[in-house]
């Protein structure tokens, strides 16, 4: 399976020579990294090209690297029913610096776009519609950032008492629980609640 992957992976590199910059074969998966800035003619390639046929796409995400220049990798996902195999395509850029929309190709990733825009905010360039798809209304940040603050922000809801939308700093529903792993199955040091009689021994058909 590395072999056909590794062959795939060789001929999608020479195919594409000034876009595409490596590839490698891992844990039975194909990865190709890209110029951000040629993304639409290697997903063309993956899509149209008989040896790849790559028509069904799978995911639109990013993953951010504070510490590296260019600090986000876009990450696409394909798979080919033709020829049961799926590729991993990278493409690195940075905060100001956009990318190109591949909907005109996919017309699928309207929304992972924008989702990638809202959580990481990397923008794509030709997309018809690129505004937040899951964060509040007036929402300031982008929350899979890893340098984003976990406190200082507030949550929008509709108040159905005073019929309109309110601002209210963000609380957590539940208290913060220090768990220890032991199961309870196995016994614990402590009585859990509703466990009194057991642990005594006081129980029924003792």
């Amino acid at each position: 399976m590395d072999e056909t992957l590794d062959k795939l992976g060789r001929a999608i590199a020479g195919a594409l020579p000034s876009s595409v910059t490596g590839y490698s074969v891992a844990l039975h998966e194909l990865t190709v990294t890209a110029k951000a800035a040629d993304i639409v003619a290697v997903m063309r390639h993956l899509r149209d090209d008989p040896n790849c046929l790559f028509w069904n796409l799978i995911d639109v995400t990013a993953v951010d690297w504070p510490g590296r220049e260019r600090r986000f990798e876009v990450v696409y996902h394909l798979l080919s029913p033709k020829h049961n195999a799926r590729v991993r395509v990278k493409a690195a850029t940075d905060e100001t610096t956009p990318v190109p929309s591949i909907i005109e190709i996919f017309p699928a990733a309207d929304w992972f776009e924008r989702e990638t825009y809202d959580l990481y905010g990397v923008v794509f360039t030709g997309h018809p519609d690129m505004r937040r798809i899951l964060t509040d209304y007036g929402f300031e940040g982008h929350p899979l950032r890893k340098d984003f603050p976990l406190t200082g922000f507030v949550e929008v809801r509709y108040d159905d008492e005073l019929k309109r939308v309110v601002y209210e700093p963000v609380k957590l529903t539940q208290e913060f629980r220090n768990f220890d792993f032991l199961s309870p199955w196995e016994g614990t040091d402590y009585v859990l609640p509703g466990d009194e009689k057991a642990k005594s021994g006081g129980g029924q058909g003792s």
